[in-house]
């Protein structure tokens, strides 16, 4: 993981429930996390809902114009999971029972009242798929080529991740500093664009927000180069201090 060549990855967060609004995602954060330490950057997210061709058209879509892709949500036991049958068909193959999957569930289900028909369409994966780890419940994820097909319930989607750590071919991890300053973002616009303009190795995100009745903003320096970003983030403090604010280093 050394190349400085950028590593993209997309996301397809599946579900009826997330666009409803009666669940919140979570996984979006703890997947973009993730993949920066990969040296992956998320570069897209599509919510879509449990309609096949809906998620045929954004697998087909995100895959070909990323180096991953990742989905959650839709893998469960019930009629209305159905992402793999829908990401089967974008891929062109069958859907299978994996026999390792097969195993897995058995062992798992052994003194939870065996495994059911329901149960056994979680061992079903497109066809040449290999298989994540899942230590919490048994069932596994699912990875077919640059395609990784995770559990939308956060802290198994974690144990998935966990499972592909160090597995990726990606770039060089994208590092981070923030700066928080109370000022609205307006007033030092031209500032943090004469920052970003001198120092080329890196990018500047402007973050505003209203607390305490004041108005301010935190600015998130990145770069994948430690030495860039240090300079970077010593002119902008420097730059802002000469400009009469005060700042806060990592943030407020």
């Amino acid at each position: 993981m050394t190349s400085d060549r950028i590593w993209t990855a997309a996301l397809v967060v599946i579900g009826d429930e997330i666009l409803s609004g009666r669940t919140q995602d979570k996984n979006v954060a703890q997947i973009a996390l993730w993949l920066n330490l990969q040296g992956i950057r998320l570069a897209e997210v599509r919510v879509v809902a449990d309609v096949q061709d809906a998620i045929v058209e954004a697998v087909n879509a995100l895959r070909t114009r990323n180096d991953y892709l990742f989905t959650t949500g839709g893998i469960g036991p019930t009629h209305d999971d159905i992402t793999v049958d829908a990401i089967a068909k974008a891929l062109g193959v069958p859907v299978v029972i994996h026999p390792k999957a097969r195993a897995g569930l058995e062992a798992y289900y052994e003194t939870r009242g065996g495994l059911t028909e329901a149960r056994l369409r979680m061992a079903r994966v497109p066809e040449g798929a290999l298989l994540i780890e899942n230590r919490v419940s048994g069932a596994p994820g699912i990875r077919h080529g640059n395609v990784f097909i995770m559990a939308g319930v956060p802290h198994i989607t974690a144990m998935m991740l966990d499972a592909l750590s160090g597995t990726l071919e990606g770039g060089t991890p994208l590092m981070s500093e923030t700066v928080g300053c109370w000022v609205p973002e307006s007033e030092v616009a031209d500032l943090l664009g004469a920052t970003e303009k001198a120092h080329p190795k890196c990018q500047i995100g402007s973050y505003p927000f209203f607390r305490e009745g004041r108005t301010g903003a935190n600015f998130v320096v990145r770069s994948i180069d430690r030495a860039a970003l240090d300079a970077c983030v010593t002119a902008l403090v420097s730059s802002l201090v000469d400009n009469g604010r005060e700042i806060v280093r990592g943030g407020i």
